[in-house]
């Protein structure tokens, strides 16, 4: 009888269907009545492709999949016809080649749905500037506390307007009485803090977002900073007024000239090794990318230091140079950090890939 009507249906295309529940299909316990049901229904799919698509003109969606809309039975291609893979079912989407596809729909199914890739690295880089931000933001506060409460033990009574006033004169008061007490460790903290900023500036100057940079990469030029440069300049200084103790004009250049050769290639060097030791590089690779970077380093210097020098030699005393020097170096170490990273940090980006991320790619792949 479902055939009969179905057939009917069909036969007559343009007349409308009052009551469509008449197409329906008996359910039987009976597997046999079952699979001739199933055959039926295949006999009249095929029917209403072929008839509809002549008739009308309709193009069929190809489809794995079909459902009885009217009671609600999903029939697989298996199912309709015994698995005849000529039969292209009309409603549903399939996944297969050339075809619609929902995959990884609303259902609780297991597998098959797209991965989502990437969440773990978007919460890691989003940890990453929460960490930033936070350093970032302690570090200034401090700063910039200390900066302005120089006085609180006098603000009695004082606006804030005599505050801003003798800030800058007081800090720097203190800062010549620090240099007093102990000058060796006052020049070592103003050059960490000036080559940990200097990095972050590099880092930016590369393309990195504001606080997205590479703390690790920060810490070791500060440590650097911190621990060589502010103790070896120190001292270097001293032993250049004693090695020209002049005070003609010439003296000037002639030490510029002393500074820009033999201490800036000895300095360049030596942070170069040391930044590539704290990175756990190996000493032969190491000193392949010095011999490469050298020259480009000592050159890119005499492009800065020549006409800051003729201040630092000419002009400020020589126990207040290095603080002078660092003010420039927020300059020179943007680009000392890049010079002495861009090799390695290029050589980790052409490694090739872990063999476990390799493999889980392959997978998902497939």
């Amino acid at each position: 009888m479902a055939s009969a009507s179905f057939a009917t249906y069909i036969t007559n295309p343009y007349k409308p269907t009052k009551d469509f529940k008449s197409l329906t299909i008996p359910i039987s316990q009976n597997p046999l009545k079952l699979t001739q049901t199933r055959k039926q229904f295949s006999g009249a799919v095929k029917a209403a492709v072929k008839t509809t698509g002549n008739e009308l003109d309709l193009i069929p969606v190809l489809s794995n999949d079909t459902t009885d809309h009217q009671v609600g039975n999903l029939v697989t291609e298996n199912e309709v016809g015994g698995g005849d893979n000529e039969v292209q079912l009309i409603n549903g989407f399939g996944g297969n080649e050339g075809r619609l596809s929902f995959e990884g729909g609303f259902g609780g199914g297991g597998g098959g749905g797209p991965v989502v890739v990437g969440e773990g690295e978007d919460v890691d880089k989003l940890m990453d500037r929460v960490i930033n931000a936070s350093i970032v933001l302690a570090a200034g506060t401090f700063g910039i506390t200390k900066l302005l409460t120089i006085d609180y033990d006098y603000w009695h009574g004082w606006t804030i307007f005599e505050i801003l006033r003798y800030a800058p004169q007081h800090n720097w008061s203190a800062y010549e009485d620090a240099l007093k007490e102990n000058p060796l460790l006052a020049k070592m903290m103003i050059s960490g803090v000036v080559y940990s900023i200097g990095d972050w500036i590099a880092q930016c100057c590369e393309g990195k977002p504001l606080l997205e940079f590479d703390r690790t990469r920060m810490f070791r030029s500060g440590l650097v900073g911190f621990s060589l440069h502010g103790s070896l300049s120190h001292y270097y200084y001293y032993f250049c007024e004693a090695l020209f103790p002049f005070q003609d004009w010439w003296a000037v250049p002639v030490k510029v000239a002393f500074d820009q050769t033999a201490w800036a290639a000895v300095w360049n060097s030596i942070y170069f090794v040391v930044v590539g030791l704290l990175r756990f590089e190996s000493p032969v690779t190491i000193f392949s990318e010095l011999k490469a970077t050298f020259w480009p380093m000592l050159t890119a210097g005499w492009k800065l230091w020549p006409f800051a020098h003729i201040i630092t030699y000419g002009v400020v005393p020589v126990e207040q140079r290095l603080l002078w020097v660092d003010c420039v170096e927020l300059i020179w170490v943007t680009i000392l950090s890049t010079l002495s990273n861009e090799k390695s940090e290029a050589r980790i980006l052409d490694a090739p890939a872990d063999p476990n991320a390799i493999s889980s790619s392959e997978s998902l792949e497939e």
